[in-house]
């Protein structure tokens, strides 16, 4: 995000110099689908696509909110914070963190801001998420209120889940603020204890004896050059289907009800568990028969997928990615066959990708029915993937897509307009 050209925007809009510029990044989840509200597990990165505001403060009782991207401006005072409708809806995410702020005690100042992203829209990648933590940012720094990290987290998601209406988990508010240059977010979302991981993405492969267990990779390529992935670096790329997600909603509601059903029965098998979270592998194969054929399915994925993320954690300590993509896979198929989430183009670019020499794993990531996968890529194989997808994909559905080669970013912070970091 180019802050100079925000703040030409913002200079040509208000006749006057911004104060303050603010980011939060988007977020790709590695795995951990459909976890986090079971109380389980997830591993979320910070991307390099963002959502990102230029502000000053004014001395009248108005907030007023413009939006490059929608073309749209928003006028409020935070004493009548009403949603808004339409066109205009983008800023129900900033109107529900004022409105959640001042519910909690804190006195906010009124300011004016010119608000853009390149976190594409409707694509699972958390663009509200990041609204929200960009806009807790700026209130915050123009009422000079200290926050700690966590609880302004806590307080984006309620926003989301009270003033929006979206009952949403901890995650994506949660890796906006808290994430870290190229590491994952290991998160247990019951606890909200976290451990940043680093990802080990550069130098991957190495000659035999590799404590990557790099025999393991290049057998995983024997139809190409091996050298050319020695020492080579990978890079987390993700793939947008073009679909919206518009099953996510609705079908959401059923899977978050057959999960609960099924912690409800499982119950009386193990009277101390409250959540998915509780039920161990071994558990739920020695229960699952007393499930009814579809809760089975839904509850053996979820508790399934948080073994998974386990798993994943020390395959990224192992320094193992060929075990992590493994995972990745596995978690696709579970998400297609068990929670029944996928769709025909997110499976579609999840098999094209597999078929790309130097693909070491591909997974849908989001709520499904549409938006994203995530892969890792061998740079040296970047070329070839997208020129693979991009000529592929469309023959199977129809659709031309998108595809974001991502760098693994820190969370959100406030600046001064020219780069110096606030917080």
């Amino acid at each position: 995000m180019n802050i100079e050209t925000l703040r030409s925007e913002f200079i040509a809009r208000y006749a006057a110099q911004p104060e303050i510029f603010v980011r939060a990044p988007g977020r790709v989840n590695l795995i951990g689908e459909h976890t986090d509200y079971n109380d389980g597990f997830v591993l979320p990165v910070a991307i390099d696509k963002c959502i990102a505001i230029a502000a000053r403060k004014r001395n009248d009782q108005n907030v007023i909110l413009h939006s490059l991207d929608f073309n749209s401006t928003v006028e409020f005072t935070l004493d009548a914070i009403q949603r808004s409708a339409g066109v205009d809806g983008w800023s129900n995410y900033a109107k529900g963190v004022a409105c959640l702020l001042q519910e909690a005690g804190y006195k906010l100042s009124p300011c004016e801001a010119v608000i853009t992203g390149d976190i594409p829209i409707a694509a699972g990648l958390s663009s509200s998420a990041a609204l929200e933590v960009a806009s807790a940012l700026m209130f915050l720094a123009f009422s000079d209120i200290e926050m700690d990290k966590i609880e302004m987290a806590l307080l984006c998601q309620r926003a989301e889940n009270q003033f929006i209406g979206v009952n949403c988990g901890i995650m994506d508010q949660f890796i906006s603020v808290m994430g870290q240059s190229d590491h994952a977010l290991f998160l247990d979302c019951r606890s909200l204890n976290f451990e940043l991981v680093p990802l080990h993405l550069k130098g991957v492969l190495e000659v035999e004896g590799s404590r990557s267990q790099s025999k393991r990779d290049f057998q995983r390529y024997s139809t190409v050059d091996k050298s050319r992935f020695i020492g080579d670096e990978v890079k987390i790329v993700v793939c947008n289907t073009k679909v919206k997600r518009e099953l996510a909603g609705s079908e959401y509601n059923k899977r978050r009800a057959e999960c609960e059903r099924g912690v409800d029965i499982l119950k009386r098998f193990l009277p101390n568990i409250t959540a998915l979270r509780d039920v161990s592998v071994e558990d739920f194969n020695k229960y699952a028969e007393h499930l009814p054929p579809v809760t089975r399915k839904r509850c053996g994925y979820v508790i399934a997928e948080n073994a998974r993320v386990l798993a994943s954690i020390e395959a990224l300590r192992a320094r193992n990615l060929g075990r992590f993509g493994d995972l990745m896979q596995a978690s696709h198929a579970g998400l297609r066959d068990e929670y029944e989430v996928s769709s025909v183009e997110l499976d579609a670019m999840v098999e094209i990708a597999l078929n790309v020499d130097g693909v070491i794993g591909a997974r849908m990531t989001g709520a499904g029915f549409g938006g994203c996968t995530v892969n890792l890529v061998y740079e040296s194989a970047i070329e070839e993937f997208i020129q693979t997808i991009g000529l592929q994909y469309p023959k199977k559905t129809d659709i031309q897509p998108e595809i974001y080669v991502c760098n693994v970013e820190s969370g959100a912070a406030t600046y001064r307009c020219f780069g110096e970091a606030l917080r």
